[in-house]
């Protein structure tokens, strides 16, 4: 009895991280459906806790977090806790099929992970079908007790959640289009913290309020939590001091617009410093290619304290869908804060070189009527991903063979015109393939964006790690020239990063977690149809380098 009163009572002060230091953290994650009405529609969707989006978790650096994930829904169903490094406990990660098999309906799994040397704001979400669409929700690590943030303490901070909402069922949304071959349905809105503000067709829609004090300086914890669009924020006669970014600390630069991709988180301090009264925040798409988006901008309302409730909100315009330029003002403005306390250890000794290309392809597909015995699919390297049955940790730890292999190709298999207008075969290839890596070696990988069908931005995620970006650029990757202009200093660091149409991103990092690992475009569109695959980080020596033992309760296919 003593034992289960100590766990109560540690649960209790953890669910209030400012009362206490906590060195466990204990959460309880139940996954239901919710009658939900927005748009002037309503529809059942998933939910954790009933809340949308989903509650937020708190955490210091260093805790170590259990997370009770039971499912009662009629979906199997994983939870990402995206951006964690997951050191040695890989079964916590997540994705479905690659690191556990799912939580079936009426059973229960404990995520069990210790945050190590990470702190800032990061996200969870549902790792499986299209359900994060309803089920995500902000991850918050605090700094070690009595450690400061690296720029002047804010007033209040407040979590910012962007996303997207269709009025239909969102499995039904992409099943329809995995059957007929195209592209699915863009969605009917999108959402500030669960509000999309007013829209056409429905005057009542409400959005989110942000309320200030004038003179007072907020942080901003602002996330994309969106399935397939990457956004531009901005807020009405006010600029964002970026102060981070995927929970790494950077140089602070102040931007009126920052552009967000699917899976990023970005840290930003907002001084209410003009005169009192309402001012619009906006988050709109940006898309510069010719691919269907929402282009529905979601708006909320920073109200200054003391203003009436009908005094007239100054607006802003948001930015052109296409502004390539602004988006790159922002991405080419980040620099690693590179301290003496939090430096940039950006490899400068290369083990393994790799070249992924990143996008779309054709394959044949006889029952797929809407896309006359097509389908568009997406690939790596011209592999496109198919789905295990068995999760590849399981099988890896336990020596099954028959799932994976490890033949993934280091360079793409045919050489072309990557970003002109491509190959005459549009046809991708299907494996369930990994890249296996050393243990502590160190990587170089380049991804490369194609024009195949078109070229399109590409955030890819990698699980498991942080990585570098320290070089990007248009058109064809050239090895000769282009890494002349890395920067080897202080990159930003990051666990998503956007490979832009028609270009290039290189990124480096240190394979030092061992485990398989996933790494995939986190459109959720891309991730169906196949951009995705696999690193097999081997054990390095003795325990301290070597994944851990599955937990007991893991989950079974």
């Amino acid at each position: 009895m003593g034992f289960w009163v100590r766990i109560l009572a540690l649960s209790v002060v953890c669910l209030f991280p400012a009362l206490i230091e906590c060195r466990v953290r204990h959460y309880t994650f139940r996954v239901v459906t919710k009658n939900s009405t927005k748009l002037c529609s309503t529809k059942p969707i998933v939910t954790v806790n009933g809340q949308f989006p989903g509650p937020t978790l708190y955490a210091r650096e260093d805790d170590n977090v259990l997370v009770r994930v039971v499912n009662h829904v009629k979906y199997n169903v994983t939870i990402h806790w995206h951006g964690i490094r997951q050191i040695r406990t890989g079964w916590s990660d997540g994705p479905a099929f690659i690191t556990q098999c799912p939580i079936q309906p009426g059973q229960n799994y404990v995520y069990n992970f210790t945050i190590t040397g990470q702190r800032g704001t990061l996200l969870w979400h549902a790792h499986i079908l299209w359900l994060r669409a309803t089920v995500h929700g902000a991850l918050v690590i605090l700094p070690k007790r009595g450690v400061p943030y690296p720029f002047p303490k804010p007033h209040k901070e407040v979590v910012v959640i962007l996303a997207e909402w269709w009025k239909s069922d969102t499995e039904a949304v992409i099943n329809e289009a995995l059957k007929g071959g195209l592209a699915p349905n863009v969605s009917d809105a999108h959402t500030i913290n669960g509000h999309s503000g007013p829209v056409a067709n429905c005057s009542s829609q409400g959005g989110f309020t942000l309320p200030v004090e004038s003179g007072k300086t907020y942080l901003l914890r602002i996330i994309n939590a969106a399935l397939n669009e990457e956004l531009f924020f901005k807020i009405a006669g006010h600029q964002l001091t970026i102060v981070e970014v995927d929970a790494t600390y950077v140089k602070p630069v102040k931007l009126d617009t920052i552009v967000i991709a699917p899976g990023q988180t970005t840290n930003a301090l907002i001084t209410a410093d003009q005169n009192s009264g309402k001012y619009l925040v906006a988050a709109s798409p940006f898309m510069d290619s010719p691919i269907a988006v929402d282009n529905l901008t979601a708006t909320a309302t920073l109200h200054y304290s003391g203003t009436l409730a009908n005094a007239p909100t100054t607006l802003t315009i948001p930015p052109p869908q296409n502004a390539t330029a602004v988006a790159n003002k922002f991405i080419t403005s980040l620099r690693s804060l590179n301290s003496n306390k939090y430096p940039a250890r950006v490899p400068l000794t290369i083990d393994q070189k790799l070249l992924f290309t990143v996008g779309l392809g054709i394959n044949p597909c006889p029952t797929c009527k809407a896309g006359n015995g097509s389908r568009a699919v997406a690939s790596v390297n011209n592999v496109t991903f198919v789905m295990p049955t068995t999760a590849l940790l399981q099988a890896h730890y336990f020596n099954i063979s028959g799932v994976f292999t490890t033949d993934f190709p280091g360079n793409p298999p045919i050489v072309f015109n990557y970003t002109g207008s491509g190959p005459s075969n549009l046809q991708t290839t299907n494996g369930t393939k990994a890249y296996r890596l050393s243990y502590n070696s160190t990587v170089e990988l380049v991804l490369q964006d194609t024009g195949i069908i078109a070229p399109e931005n590409h955030p890819v995620h990698l699980h498991g790690f942080n990585f570098f970006a320290v070089g990007r650029g248009l058109g064809n990757y050239n090895p000769n020239t282009d890494p002349q202009n890395f920067n080897l200093v202080d990159p930003v660091e990051r666990n998503t990063i956007g490979v832009p149409s028609g270009g290039w991103v290189a990124i480096r990092f240190r394979a030092d977690n061992p485990g398989v690992w996933f790494m995939h475009c986190h459109l959720e569109v891309h991730t169906s149809w196949g951009l995705k695959m696999a690193f097999l980080v081997d054990n390095g020596i003795g325990p301290s380098q070597s994944i851990l033992p599955p937990p007991s309760d893991l989950p079974q296919c």
